[in-house]
């Protein structure tokens, strides 16, 4: 099931392998899936999404398995979500919006298979839902919110985070109002949380051209995930090099 459809997971250097797939049988075993919109769930999906979230923190010292996302909502393809936002005078619109994925703290990551399977087959490689998704989920461990900072081990480590990630972030919302190609997706220019999502995105998937562009986030991740993608791993036909 790896070999066929998550290509990061070859990858990895060979002292990590028997790890990924340790988490990768207690992520499938203790989440709640459901199919939505008719989907039949497979064992395959279960594994093509939970080696790709452990993807993110197969580098970690302690076995980590995400125990806060108690549950995996799986639609066929992009769905429609009803939104509804209260304004700052109080009046309360209720609108539709289309979307691939979603994450909530303590509730259920919501994915597209179409594209989580897209995602760990590298079509679009720099573009991976369920990495996205997660990281989301990374970031709300300070407390239910996303802001683009993860829980960190100290206050150095919190002032280096900022320091490196917020001109980077500034940097990006200046090139995507002005639509400059960037290597990062212009989505990460919406809001902090989104940028750490799709820089995630970009140090696994892209690592190589990730560290030329963006030296200093690389190295913050680098740290960050405990894993070195741009060293550690044959990317020669994934990463345009």
């Amino acid at each position: 099931m790896l070999e066929r459809g998550v290509r990061h997971v070859a990858s990895l250097p060979a002292e990590l392998q028997p790890k990924i797939r340790r988490l990768i049988r207690v992520f499938v075993a203790e989440k709640n899936w459901e199919g939505c919109r008719g989907l039949e769930l497979t064992e395959e999906m279960k594994v093509v999404i939970a080696a790709q979230a452990c993807l993110l923190v197969v580098g970690w010292p302690e076995d980590f398995h995400f125990d806060h996302v108690l549950s995996i909502l799986l639609y066929p393809s992009g769905y429609v979500a009803n939104g509804v936002e209260i304004t700052r005078a109080g009046v309360v619109l209720e609108g539709k919006e289309a979307r691939l994925g979603e994450a909530w703290w303590r509730g259920p990551v919501v994915l597209s298979w179409l594209d989580a399977r897209a995602g760990g087959r590298m079509e679009s490689p720099g573009r991976n839902l369920v990495l996205h998704e997660f990281a989301h989920q990374l970031d709300m461990m300070n407390g239910r919110i996303t802001d683009g900072t993860p829980p960190l081990d100290s206050f150095d480590e919190a002032r280096r985070w900022g320091e490196v990630m917020e001109p980077e972030f500034q940097r990006l919302v200046e090139r995507s109002s002005h639509g400059i190609p960037t290597l990062l997706d212009w989505y990460g220019a919406k809001n902090r949380a989104e940028f750490f999502a799709v820089s995630t995105e970009t140090f696994f998937e892209r690592p190589r051209l990730f560290r030329r562009h963006h030296p200093a986030i690389y190295e913050l991740f680098r740290d960050y995930y405990r894993q070195d993608p741009a060293e550690e791993r044959d990317l020669a036909t994934w990463d345009g090099e």
